[in-house]
């Protein structure tokens, strides 16, 4: 059961239904939010940003959580009509990976739900509440944002249908989408509509996109250039053409300066305007620093905890974006390649708040971000990166440009466990820890990087490390943007090395991924062999599932790398997939015997003595030995092991 402080009162929260808003004195409502997510009034959850955003602008808002769209849509109802727009987005995950596993199997839970219960929200959640509000208030704009309508934005793979998709916009009937964080073009849009400019006519809102007539004319801005795409229709007949058009996107989508999108679907054009530039410190923090309660909305009390919520009560995001550029991942999709990060004062204001939360005991569950170690990071000469158009700062190689300076997370670390209230404050967000071994930074830096090191490993391990190596052949890691495997066992000798001066006990816990795009079944073979010589038996594994709007996607739907336009192996059958996965469990006994008659029909014998040596070496004690049989093997036996 969810407990809430005394000292809040019902309306600390935004209203979820009319009695709230008649509680509050409202005659009316300026923005009404329909969310797929349980309404957490917290800095994590987007419609709980918004809302704060928006009510601190100085308009009346409401949420209206997790909607029944299957009975008599009283839910879509209840508040009648806003006097600006209704705001809709599918929560804070894709609607499809929220409900659907790696094998397109129904999950039987959903963590942004009381109990974690099911069956809350629609497949496709976007396009159902978009439709609905648009039947039933025609009249009243709708606007869209949120991560599934972010990276469903032009032509994408969707892994559920199993085809191409057009942009959200071809389906979901909103007058107006937001993509990536929509702090700063939503001020935009109530500066505007204050002004009077109707919905129908904001059509220059820097990261915004929405449809027109195929040939009508593209709306004024001299500041920016255009960049058409494939057709949705050329890219339905043509898989080259999609791979293109992805690293248009991808390139544009994370520019300072970036080139407005247009694409044709069907009779209409998508316009996708440029983004924001990355948002100032003081820009984030007015965010951060809004009144969240921090809390479920009481509503839920009776209803079990959220287990999203649960995760994430007492931890502190301290920067957004993130400039891996990893292959399979849409941080930087959404968030953005830049860092924002916030100040040290809101930071810590945040740290304040958490201590005074009713069951909090002292530990921070996690001090980090969308990755543990960017906070603060950018490029040393900002006009270089205004410039850039790689996807990731540190793939192939850290860009010189770029500052991996770890000294502000170092100190803000101690200052946060310095704190009378804190007694540990742990970082669960994953390491990078290539950047840890720069070898073109300062020495500054570079004893930065030992110096975080060190405070980390000593201070703000639960017991187990958290870290995303995610394959172990340079082959694949190249394709997912990740370094070498080598660097790992760097990091992991450093690891064990100051865990025993430490007199520490803890433990590394790597993340890998198998059927990733490039990932031959050897490979994952391979991996087995390499964590089995480091003694580890995996526990955080995942199949690769195909999202929206990343370059693996792109090359599991159309075999190309959209940078190379070289033909790449994917693995796509349920079998592949399978056989992939169980080299991960190789230390299982229902996996064992499969492992080596697959081995054994590739001829590797040399990875089977390697797995499972002990069994071999049995059975080869228990053999009868030829009576011409001298000290080591024959010639024979020798061939056979080669």
């Amino acid at each position: 059961m969810i407990k809430t402080e005394q000292k809040h009162k019902m309306e600390d929260w935004l209203p979820t239904s009319a009695k709230e808003v008649e509680r509050r004195g409202w005659d009316s409502i300026d923005v009404i939010l329909f969310t797929g997510d349980a309404y957490i009034d917290h800095p994590a959850f987007g419609a709980a940003v918004v809302g704060r955003m928006l009510e601190a602008h100085g308009l009346k808002v409401a949420i209206v959580p997790q909607p029944n769209w299957r009975d008599d849509l009283r839910d879509f109802k209840k508040l009648g009509r806003p006097n600006y727009f209704f705001g809709v987005t599918a929560g804070a995950m894709d609607s499809m990976v929220n409900h659907y596993t790696a094998n397109r199997r129904l999950r039987s839970d959903d963590a942004y739900t009381p109990d974690g219960r099911a069956g809350q929200r629609p497949d496709y959640a976007s396009v159902v509440y978009c439709n609905i509000l648009k039947e039933l208030y025609p009249d009243v704009p709708v606007l869209l944002g949120g991560i599934e309508a972010s990276l469903r934005r032009v032509t994408h793979y969707d892994y559920w249908s199993n085809q191409l998709r057009p942009s959200i916009l071809a389906d979901a009937k909103a007058d107006l989408l937001v993509y990536g964080m929509g702090e700063q073009p939503l001020l935009e849009i109530i500066r505007l509509i204050e002004r009077g400019v109707p919905m129908e006519s904001l059509k220059t809102v820097p990261q915004t996109a929405f449809m027109l007539d195929k040939g009508t004319p593209l709306p004024k801005n001299k500041n920016w250039k255009d960049l058409p795409l494939f057709s949705h229709d050329e890219c339905l007949t043509d898989k080259t053409k999609y791979a293109k058009n992805f690293r248009h996107v991808e390139e544009e989508s994370n520019r300072w300066n970036a080139a407005r999108l247009t694409q044709d679907v069907g009779q209409h054009t998508v316009i996708i305007n440029p983004p924001y530039p990355p948002m100032t410190s003081g820009e984030l923090d007015a965010s951060f620093d809004l009144p969240y309660t921090r809390l479920p909305h009481p509503r839920y009390i009776a209803k079990g905890p959220i287990p999203a919520f649960e995760m994430i009560k007492f931890s502190v995001n301290m920067h957004r974006g993130c400039f891996g550029g990893c292959s399979f991942c849409t941080i930087s999709a959404h968030q953005g390649k830049f860092i924002a990060s916030r100040s040290k004062e809101s930071i810590l204001k945040e740290v304040d708040a958490i201590t005074g939360m009713p069951d909090f005991k002292g530990y921070i569950s996690d001090l980090g971000g969308p990755s543990a170690n960017m906070y603060q990071m950018e490029g040393k000469n900002l006009r270089i990166c205004q410039r850039c158009t790689r996807p990731s700062c540190i793939h192939p190689n850290i860009c010189t440009n770029l500052n991996t300076d770890h000294s502000a997370m170092t100190e803000l670390y101690k200052t946060v466990d310095k704190h009378p209230g804190i007694k540990k404050a742990f970082i669960g967000s994953g390491v990078r820890y290539d950047m840890l071994y720069n070898n073109m930074a300062s020495s500054e830096e570079k004893e930065s990087h030992k110096a975080y090191m060190e405070e980390l490993i000593e201070n703000h391990v639960s017991g187990r490390l958290k870290v995303a190596p995610e394959h172990t052949s340079d082959q694949v890691l190249k394709i997912m943007r990740k370094p070498s495997f080598k660097l790992f066992h760097k990091f992991k000798a450093d690891f064990d090395r100051i865990n025993s001066a430490k007199k520490l006990n803890q433990q590394i816990i790597p993340y890998f991924i198998s059927s990733h795009p490039g990932s031959e079944e050897m490979d994952m073979a391979n991996l087995a062999c390499e964590t089995h010589d480091m003694d580890f038996k995996l526990e955080q594994v995942q199949d690769f599932t195909p999202t929206p709007m990343t370059v693996a996607t792109v090359i599991y739907y159309s075999g190309i790398h959209p940078y190379t336009l070289e033909e790449t192996y994917t693995p796509r059958s349920k079998d592949e997939k399978l056989q992939q996965r169980m080299y991960l469990f190789w230390y299982k006994k229902e996996y064992q015997d499969k492992i080596k008659e697959r081995l054994k029909s590739f001829r590797r014998f040399d990875i089977l003595k390697k797995l499972f040596p002990e069994k071999d070496a049995k059975k080869q004690n228990a053999r009868p030995k030829p009576k011409s049989a001298k000290k080591g093997r024959s010639h024979s036996q020798k061939r056979k092991y080669k």
